[in-house]
């Protein structure tokens, strides 16, 4: 459409970061814009043995690999941010998948509301394809979400968005994730 219109940014690449925070340096703006953000905790295992120490949960994401500084004979990644005790806990990659997740302050678009289940498609993050999945009511004002095949990287705070093929059906906010069961 750019294109057709004769905008200069028609060959610009899209941008999945934010605009504002000088050369993707996240951690250096945090830093500098909300110090509080450094609320220094432990780096523990899945089992709660103490690893290493981080600068503030709000330097690390969901399935990051990178930048935690601890060594180990196996790749760790992130694979919840415990605010209440304020840990970062990591495991294995396998540890990173989910099964289904929780939503809450959900938004219908193309139903009133959730009568029973649906089988939708659902999308957590603008660059994977939507998977197919199963949503049902939950307590009062969440949906729970089953995924056909576990979903890497479900991460509370980030946004779920149902499709039942072109059509938006609705979207909320993970509220935590449901792991794999045993």
């Amino acid at each position: 459409m750019a294109a057709r219109l004769g905008l200069k940014v028609a060959d610009k690449p899209d941008s999945q970061e934010i605009c504002f925070v000088p050369n993707n340096d996240y951690r250096q703006f945090l830093r500098e814009n909300a110090p509080e953000s450094r609320r220094p905790g432990e780096i523990v295992d899945r089992e709660g043995n103490v690893l290493g120490r981080h600068e503030g949960l709000a330097f690390y994401t969901i399935g990051q690999r990178k930048g935690l500084g601890i060594a180990s004979p196996e790749p760790l990644y992130v694979v919840e941010l415990d605010v209440e005790s304020n840990r970062v806990v990591v495991g294995s990659n396998q540890d990173v998948f989910a099964q289904g997740l929780e939503a809450g302050m959900v938004n219908w678009v193309a139903i009133p509301e959730l009568q029973g289940e649906l089988e939708v498609e659902a999308k957590i993050r603008y660059n994977v394809r939507p998977a197919p999945a199963v949503i049902r009511p939950g307590a009062p004002g969440r949906v729970i979400t089953v995924f056909e095949q576990p979903q890497r990287a479900v991460t509370p705070g980030q946004a779920v968005v149902w499709y039942q093929g072109d059509v938006v059906i609705g979207g909320g906010v993970i509220q935590r994730r449901v792991p794999i069961s045993p």
